[in-house]
């Protein structure tokens, strides 16, 4: 697994927009007390359902590297010239 340039920005911005789709999709939404584990788990495993990232294979379902599905997600709707995608 390539290490990504800005990954844990990329993260972050990845869950914030996935929030916003968790809600927009209506299964419900992030709490200020919920975990940022349990955020990247629950993200993951939506957009995985929802064919939107391809699944990890089976064992390689840990959290780094679900953070680094959602740090490549993110860095694909991110439009070019977004400062989290500068080098």
């Amino acid at each position: 697994m390539k290490k990504i340039k800005n990954e844990a920005e990329l993260v972050a911005e990845a869950l914030r927009v996935g929030a916003l789709y968790i809600k927009k999709r209506g299964v419900g939404e992030f709490e200020a007390s919920d975990s940022a584990k349990n955020k990247v788990t629950y993200l993951y495993r939506l957009l995985a359902h929802d064919k939107l990232i391809q699944p990890l294979a089976k064992g390689q379902d840990n959290e780094p590297n679900m953070r680094h599905k959602l740090a490549l997600w993110i860095s694909r709707q991110l439009p070019e010239d977004h400062p989290l995608l500068k080098d």
